[in-house]
């Protein structure tokens, strides 16, 4: 990011006095979303089971991404907090809420970001060929969304506000990687819708965003040993960086009309343009709908 570009977005500090949770923030789009949210002001719980360096086969733990929120948000109030949490053990998660309660009293943002992506993700086989350990992307990705956002909720509702964002993806629709990937981001997706419906008298959003390639630690290591094996409607998109679905967040959370779009499944790139959101480097994040898929659920408000 320029350092113009940063100043700018300092002295809207959109969300100063904001309390944000983002899971699994050790790095990749959890790690950009952090940055952004605390860059504009908001105090952000970073999740994630990387504690210390070296524990994961990628660089990037809690605390770094913490240390770094905390640097970024320096001139705006913001800063991060390291909260280290296996999204698959709901005692550490329900122990996460219970801190973000005692010590803020609010909660504005969560941010389910936690998936655990199955070694054997690229491997062209059968589901019947793959382990049912497979299974873990269920259970953090599908099912530690729904606990995080119970836990969310009980901060959320007496308070009257909030925003609860689901990141997911094309897969949604479109035949992606195997059964159980597919199955749960689409699961994602009817999750945000139907707790929108139940929470809009609450004036609590939750909606779902769409990311295309996002060039995460992961996503570079996987295209460097392993591109021939990836989907090409995905290795062909524009990829943007992590911070720029962090920009869209940040746009969301700011927005006063965010109940309009609650329930909504939302394509990152053409929020985005709408916002009138660049990537770091100003690159106009192009919408990959006409090849990867049609997002299913419109906002509650549109019926």
């Amino acid at each position: 990011m320029l350092p113009e570009e940063r100043e700018s977005m300092v002295e809207t500090a959109n969300l100063r006095g904001k309390v944000a949770v983002v899971t699994g923030a050790s790095r990749g789009i959890g790690r950009g979303i952090a940055l952004v949210l605390a860059e504009q002001g908001a105090i952000v719980y970073v999740t994630g089971r990387t504690m210390n360096p070296g524990d994961y086969y990628l660089p990037g733990t809690v605390g770094e991404t913490a240390a770094e929120c905390t640097a970024r948000g320096a001139a705006s109030g913001g800063k991060g907090i390291a909260v280290m949490c296996d999204h698959a053990d709901d005692a550490a998660v329900a122990a996460l809420f219970e801190k973000v309660k005692a010590e803020q009293g609010r909660l504005d943002v969560l941010v389910n970001n936690a998936f655990t992506l199955s070694d054997d993700l690229l491997e062209k086989k059968g589901f019947w060929e793959k382990p049912l350990s497979n299974l873990e992307m269920w259970d953090v990705g599908v099912r530690s969304n729904y606990v995080a956002s119970w836990h969310a909720a009980q901060i959320m509702v007496p308070q009257r506000s909030g925003l609860m964002v689901a990141i997911s993806g094309f897969a949604g629709t479109t035949y992606t990687y195997g059964v159980v990937f597919g199955t749960s981001k689409t699961a994602v997706g009817r999750m945000a819708r139907d707790m929108a419906v139940e929470m809009a008298p609450h004036n609590v959003a939750s909606l779902t965003l769409w990311q295309g390639l996002t060039l995460t630690e992961k996503a570079k290591d996987n295209l460097a040993k392993m591109g021939d094996k990836m989907t090409k409607s995905i290795t062909n998109m524009t990829g943007s960086t992590v911070e720029h679905p962090g920009r869209v967040v940040a746009a969301l959370a700011a927005d006063p009309e965010i109940m309009k779009r609650s329930g909504g499944e939302f394509v990152t790139a053409e929020l985005a343009q709408e916002y009138g959101i660049t990537d770091v480097d100003g690159t106009v994040i192009p919408s990959a709908r006409a090849t990867r898929g049609n997002p299913i659920w419109k906002p509650v408000s549109e019926g």
